[in-house]
């Protein structure tokens, strides 16, 4: 199984719709995708849960089939998303200086897409 390591920095609601999309279809095509919230797109975070957000249905859909690694802690911190993060359950990652590092994906065997 080929794992896909998706990291968007991409603030844009459009672009991340197109990350959940690209997502939930690997996983069905056999991949192993997983998404990482980096820099501007951790101030999406509040928007997931937001009734009538065009991201909702999909961000769930990526949450129930496991596909979310997590949220970059120091861009949450930063970027006051921190605790919409802990809010909603998700993990965060600060393994390359409060940052998620890529070379640890990389070791594991993901190729690494960016957004």
């Amino acid at each position: 199984m080929k794992k896909v390591a998706l990291f968007v920095f991409n603030g844009e609601a459009m672009c991340f719709i197109h990350v959940l999309l690209n997502a939930l279809d690997m996983k069905a095509r056999g991949y192993s995708p997983t998404i990482i919230l980096e820099g501007a797109s951790v101030k999406l975070v509040p928007e997931f849960i937001k009734p009538g957000s065009p991201l909702k249905g999909l961000w769930e859909k990526c949450l129930t089939a496991d596909l979310v690694g997590g949220v970059c802690q120091g861009c949450a911190a930063k970027l006051g998303t921190l605790e919409a993060t802990k809010e909603q359950e998700l993990t965060l990652l600060a393994d390359m200086s409060g940052h998620p590092g890529i070379a640890g994906y990389l070791d594991a065997g993901y190729e690494i897409i960016t957004f």
